[in-house]
């Protein structure tokens, strides 16, 4: 009897299982069973000639310039340990992206540069055509010019000197684009840990320019600093109290 009344049950749930799963559909079943994928060099194997990734870092926060970061990698001599640690810098974590960082330096398959836009360029051309100016001087930091750039978004940067693919969730799919996430991400945070101890009100060892409430409570108290984007300020709040410090 026992027995009947486990293979009842079993039996049961087993039909729950089909339902709900009929219900769903496979595809959506198969989204839930699905493992996180990593990103590959699959669109750079889709590229002919030398492939640089490109991808930016603090486009959102109230202060501090953007960075891009452009990377080239050589896939056949590129450490497999390597390869299998690099993702979309926004799911790693600080001290995961500081090793992926250094070992990105000390690798002789991988080739980065940097560019950055200041502040007063953001607050001249706006925060988008800064990003792209960024984008151009990290292509034309590379020892040789790229034959294409793989860029992450939708909106291709012109005058990179080399042709242009846009890849929307590209730091996600492209491990050359992931890289250079990486690479934007900790020099600018290095950046504005750098400078916090200079305007400490502002917490930036924490916030590294985001606005955050501890950010913004600092910026109704205290006022911009030279290193904050203007543009970005909601001005009403900011016309006198801090004026003195942007001199």
């Amino acid at each position: 009897a026992m027995a009947d009344a486990s293979a009842r049950k079993i039996s049961t749930t087993f039909a729950a299982c089909a339902l709900k799963l009929m219900a769903t559909g496979w595809a959506a079943a198969n989204r839930e069973c699905k493992q996180p994928s990593m990103p590959t060099f699959r669109i750079e194997r889709e590229c002919q000639g030398i492939v640089a990734g490109i991808d930016e870092a603090g486009r959102g926060p109230l202060a501090g310039p953007v960075t891009a970061a452009a990377v080239i990698v050589r896939e056949l001599s590129m450490p497999r340990k390597l390869a299998r640690m690099i993702d979309d810098s926004k799911k790693l974590t600080a001290d995961e992206r500081e090793d992926i960082f250094a070992r990105l330096q000390d690798c002789a398959s991988v080739t980065i540069s940097i560019g950055m836009a200041s502040v007063e360029e953001i607050d001249r051309i706006n925060i988008l055509q800064a990003t792209f100016l960024a984008m151009q001087r990290a292509v034309q930091g590379l020892p040789a010019a790229p034959d294409i750039a793989l860029v992450d978004g939708n909106q291709p940067p012109k005058q990179l000197g080399c042709a242009v693919r846009t890849v929307i969730g590209g730091d996600a799919l492209s491990l050359s684009i992931a890289a250079a996430s990486i690479v934007a991400k900790v020099t600018r945070d290095r950046l504005m840990r750098e400078l916090a101890p200079q305007f400490p009100v502002y917490r930036w060892e924490r916030n590294v320019g985001y606005a955050t409430a501890e950010h913004r409570a600092a910026l109704d108290q205290h006022g911009p600093s030279q290193h904050h984007r203007m543009s970005f300020m909601p001005m009403p709040l900011f016309t006198v109290a801090g004026a003195h410090q942007r001199d």
